[in-house]
C-alpha cells in the first residue's frame, strides 16, 4: 500500500514538473519583445495541418517555436535577408481575442511555407523585412 502511494506520487511530482517546465516555456516565449502568436504549415503540395507556435524577430532572423514542445532552442530560422512575402490571404478566422487572421504565404530559399497571424503581426513582419539592410548588389 505504501509502494503505491509512493509510486502514485512520484508519477504527481513528474507531472507537475513537465507541467511547469511547460508553463515557464510559454510565459518566457511570449513575454519576450518582439515575439507573436504564429501558425505555420509547410507546403508541401497538400493543404496540411497548422502547427501553432511563437515566433520572435532577432538579429537578422525570424525564429519560431513549437507551442506544444519542451524544446530549448527554436523549430525553425528564417534568415533576414533571405525570407520573401509573396502573398497575404485574407481569411474570415479570428484569434482568441478577436482580431482577423492573414496567411502569408512565404519562401526562404527552396522552402515554401505559410504563416497564420493578426493583421497587426503581419504588418509588424512587414516593416520588420522593409527595415532590414538591403541586400548589396540590389538597385533601387
Amino acid at each position: 500500500m505504501l509502494a503505491a502511494l509512493l509510486g502514485v506520487g512520484a508519477l504527481l511530482l513528474v507531472a507537475a514538473t513537465v507541467v511547469g517546465l511547460f508553463l515557464s516555456r510559454q510565459s518566457t516565449l511570449s513575454g519576450r519583445v518582439g515575439s507573436f502568436s504564429c501558425g505555420l504549415r509547410v507546403d508541401d503540395g497538400d493543404e496540411g495541418a497548422w502547427t501553432s507556435g511563437i515566433a520572435q524577430y532577432a538579429t537578422g532572423r525570424l525564429v519560431w517555436w513549437r507551442v506544444l514542445s519542451l524544446a530549448p532552442r527554436p523549430a525553425r530560422t528564417w534568415s533576414r535577408t533571405e525570407l520573401t512575402l509573396a502573398e497575404r490571404i485574407a481569411t474570415d478566422e479570428v484569434d482568441h481575442h478577436g482580431q482577423p487572421l492573414v496567411r502569408v504565404r512565404c519562401t526562404h530559399g527552396a522552402q515554401s511555407f505559410q504563416l497564420l497571424m493578426t493583421e497587426p503581426a503581419c504588418a509588424g513582419l512587414v516593416s520588420w523585412l522593409e527595415s532590414g539592410p538591403r541586400p548589396v548588389g540590389r538597385v533601387i
